[in-house]
């Protein structure tokens, strides 16, 4: 099988758009997550995982649109499975639609986009950069007390199109140089919430995938995060979908207005631009996170049948 793709980072964090790939068909989103799942998985594997892909990469399977108003269907996927959805990812397929000639480039012109959580909309921005209006947003919890083996944390719990624990007061320092102490506490919150039962059966509707930990920004920004993605990997960007669920707090906690900017700062150092206005149901934000993208690649990866690793290392 040959497999057409382009790669993107958005601000840091990589994309590889599946342009000419696997037929996931043009039937319901659930139908077509279900054959990626299923018939397709070990595909989505060898596109993802070691010797093609990286922990750090997030695939998007485009696809023919299901309601005639969106331009596309796009299903997100990491090393471990399919995702809800993935901010960084959107603004990386806007970017590669925008290379492919298929959307406009002109700011103010608006990208509709079928998705597994939902239909979403991304406008172009400014001097390259794209705008995601993201699903509803909400915080289900507050400041959830986590014992860990050496200390204690408190979490939020919010959606943002996946679900999250944000904790702030885990006592390390968020920098690249710190980021295998990042790695284990936000692991052990994550596994520590989950078996607690923080997970369908208790203070939301699903497990708890991503731990965002947060500290304080660099100038000009208001926080910086260290944010655990499900496969294990930490995200290079500062995480669309947490700042989503960051924004959700802080309107929850009365801390930032309807339409103030918030800056989200990535362990990298790189920034997204987040704003929310409020939603039909109460508790409810609708948030908009806007970031940069850049072409990196274009590539025709081959699975060829003769290869043991044709389908990923795990």
């Amino acid at each position: 099988m040959r497999i057409s793709t382009i790669d993107s980072h958005t601000e840091g964090e990589p994309t590889r758009v599946v342009v000419d790939g696997p037929d996931l068909g043009s039937d319901s989103i659930e139908q077509r997550v279900s054959r990626l799942e299923g018939e397709y998985d070990g595909v989505r594997r060898g596109i993802l995982l070691e010797p093609r892909g990286s922990d750090a990469m997030v695939a998007a399977f485009l696809g023919p649109p299901i309601d005639e108003s969106s331009d596309a269907t796009v299903i997100f996927a990491n090393n471990v499975g399919v995702l809800g959805m993935c901010v960084h990812g959107t603004i990386g397929v806007v970017r590669t639609l925008q290379h492919l000639g298929r959307v406009s480039r002109t700011p103010g012109d608006r990208i509709r986009l079928d998705t597994p959580v939902g239909p979403i909309t991304a406008s172009v921005a400014e001097a390259g950069g794209v705008a995601v209006e993201n699903v509803p947003s909400r915080r289900t919890a507050r400041r959830v007390e986590v014992r860990l083996r050496d200390r204690t944390v408190h979490a939020d719990i919010a959606w943002g199109g996946n679900w999250f624990a944000l904790v702030d007061d885990h006592g390390e320092s968020i920098d690249p140089a710190n980021r295998d102490a990042l790695l284990s506490v936000a692991r052990e919150i994550r596994r520590t919430m989950n078996a607690e039962g923080r997970d369908g059966t208790g203070l939301h509707a699903g497990p708890i995938d991503h731990v965002e930990l947060f500290g304080p920004g660099s100038v000009g920004c208001d926080s910086r995060n260290f944010v655990l993605c499900p496969g294990g990997a930490y995200d290079r960007s500062p995480c669309g979908t947490g700042t989503s669920a960051k924004l959700a707090c802080l309107a929850a906690d009365e801390r930032l207005d309807p339409g103030d900017p918030w800056v989200q700062e990535s362990i990298l150092g790189s920034r997204f631009i987040g704003r929310y206005h409020r939603g039909e149901r109460a508790g409810e934000i609708i948030p908009t996170v806007s970031g940069r993208a850049w072409i990196t690649a274009e590539a025709e990866l081959h699975l060829d049948p003769e290869d043991p690793y044709r389908f990923g290392i795990d």
